[in-house]
């Protein structure tokens, strides 16, 4: 007698698979805040112990400390790929803080030392009339000569930086592209008394002329160039090379795409750029004192005759004894910091008012 074995609707279980990787569950919020107290507690045990304890070294002795035990904790609920993460991200944190406490530290000093002295007054005087240890003075002298040495130097740089940076990108090929970037390599990491030196002697001393401003604005070009041309340079090349393509395709000459396509749209990043250069030459002293001369009356024409500038005040009250003079030094780097910080918000907003937008 035989049976048939009718087919049933119950579906056919298959063997559970085991994942292959570890459970692992989360480090608690909490947990990275209570190692990083038993971080700092264990290192002042060891300084005391050692007798050595003062804040600054507990805090660097704390951080490896902390690495350590993040580490092990989050390799024992996590695992070793995460515990590797939270290592590095405390060591790019730690790196952070190092290269920022420097800048804020004299950031807050200058803060706290120039800020009771920067007055009106002392924004629209001059220095004529003051003497070293006497109480007053401004420096609107060093205000106008900064602006248009500065202004100067950006008259010659710029244009020639874009040019430069434009050939490289969309024309430069053989010898001379390389050569041209050669150069300007090298420029980069000219120290700015060697422009100094070499603007005195090729015009000062070779065409017999005396100090004047627009001689600092030649030093102070020499530096602001490669700046210019390097990053300018890179943000043309981050232009996506569809938009030169359909350009091109469209029948626009190629200069005419350079002009209408490609600048416009790297124009923040190329603003950015030259008010990154304009920050590098601002505070420069050394080239000044070798092209520009010292004068404490204010001088409009940049052509004739001596000219202050800001470095140049910081430079000379500095090193002055009278407590006035210090005033007045760390008054003008205030006034200096200022300065920049302003110029790349408006560099800011120029850019963003430039930069295409999306119809």
């Amino acid at each position: 007698m035989s049976t048939t074995l009718l087919p049933t609707n119950e579906p056919t279980r298959e063997p559970e698979s085991r994942s292959l990787l570890p459970e692992t569950r989360p480090l608690p919020g909490w947990m990275p805040w209570a190692l990083a107290v038993a971080a700092v507690g264990l290192s002042v045990l060891l300084l005391l112990a050692l007798g050595s304890l003062n804040l600054p070294l507990a805090v660097v002795v704390s951080v490896p400390i902390f690495a350590a035990l993040v580490g092990l904790a989050s390799a024992r609920l996590e695992g070793t790929r995460r515990a590797k993460d939270r290592i590095v991200t405390v060591v790019v944190y730690t790196c952070f803080a190092l290269a920022i406490l420097p800048l804020l530290s004299v950031l807050i000093t200058t803060i706290q030392r120039g800020a009771s002295h920067l007055t009106p007054y002392f924004l629209t005087h001059s220095q004529r009339g003051i003497g070293p240890r006497d109480e007053g003075g401004g420096i609107y002298h060093g205000i106008i000569g900064t602006f248009e040495q500065v202004g100067i130097a950006a008259l010659i740089a710029v244009p020639i930086g874009l040019l430069v940076a434009v050939y490289l990108v969309e024309y430069g090929r053989g010898a001379l592209a390389r050569a041209v970037t050669f150069f300007v390599d090298v420029m980069t990491g000219v120290p700015s008394i060697v422009a100094g030196l070499f603007v005195y002697t090729a015009i000062l001393l070779g065409f017999g002329t005396t100090p004047k401003g627009v001689w600092g604005g030649l030093a102070l070009s020499i530096l602001m160039l490669p700046v210019v041309v390097r990053s300018t340079e890179e943000m043309l090349k981050l232009v996506p090379n569809d938009l030169r393509e359909a350009s091109l395709a469209l029948g626009v000459p190629k200069w005419k795409t350079i002009v209408s396509i490609v600048m416009p749209t790297a124009i923040g990043g190329i603003v950015t750029g030259v008010m990154l250069s304009v920050a590098r030459v601002i505070g420069e002293t050394a080239p000044l004192v070798l092209t520009v001369g010292a004068t404490d009356s204010i001088n409009f024409n940049a052509f004739d005759g001596p000219q202050a500038s800001l470095p140049l005040i910081i430079y000379d009250q500095a090193f002055r004894s009278s407590p006035y003079a210090q005033d007045r030094a760390w008054a003008t780097a205030l006034t200096l910091i200022l300065l920049v910080l302003i110029l790349n918000l408006v560099a800011r907003g120029i850019a963003r008012w430039k930069a295409p937008k999306a119809r």
